[in-house]
Formats: C-alpha cells, structure tokens, sequence
C-alpha cells in the first residue's frame, strides 16, 4: 500500500489550502484514512481521520470547526481541507491508512505517506 500526499504550500492566516492522500489500493488494514502532522521541535499529533466505509470522522479539538476531511472513493483519495489557518498549524502533514479511526486518532496506522509542508505565515 503506497500513499501519495499533495498540496502543501505557504498561505498567510486566515486562509486556506487543501491537501490531497491518494492511496494505491484499499484491503483490511485500509478502513481508516487519517492525517497526521509534526511541527519543528514537536511530537506528531493526529489532526483528523475518516472511516473508508460510511465516511464517519473525528477530529482532534484543536483543528475541529476549521479543518474538514473527505474521500472521493472513485479516486481513492482522502482530502483534508484547511480554512482559517493559524501560524500554529504550520508542520509537515502526513496522512496514514488504519484499523480504524479510533486506533488512527490514538496514533496508530498501518502505512504512511511522505510528508507534504504547510506553513502559514502571520
């Protein structure tokens, strides 16, 4: 399972970006499709994720109202589109395929992406 992640980029606060996660193929370690991101200095955290099946999701409480994550099943990708962007948000974004989207929020995915930069300039 290869993930490709795409559309970082610089945006000043307040605006927006969204990044795009195309997955090679789906199978049972591919029911959930999360994203991730690691500023400078800092931990990864896990900033949202989807359920590949009925689309639920969840989002950690610092991204929630501002970030919404989709799929297009056609095109076996999952979206993560960023509105109101803060300097705070600037870190490489990762997305990652998992069990679940509980086991993706606590961290735990199954296979990775490279990384994509977004930095938001104050």
């Amino acid at each position: 399972v290869q993930l490709q992640a795409s559309g970082g980029g610089l945006v000043q606060a307040g605006g927006s970006l969204r990044l795009s996660c195309a997955v090679s193929e789906h199978t049972f370690s591919t029911y959930a499709m999360g994203w991730f991101r690691q500023a400078p200095g800092k931990e990864r955290e896990f900033v949202g994720a989807i359920a590949w099946s009925n689309g639920n999701t969840n989002y950690a409480n610092a991204v929630k109202g501002r970030f919404t994550i989709s799929k297009d099943n056609s095109k076996n990708t999952m979206y993560l589109q960023m509105d109101s962007l803060k300097p705070e948000d600037t870190a490489v974004y990762y997305c990652a395929t998992g069990w679940s989207t509980e086991r993706l929020a606590k961290g735990n995915g199954n296979y990775w992406g490279q990384g994509t930069q977004v930095t938001v300039s104050s």
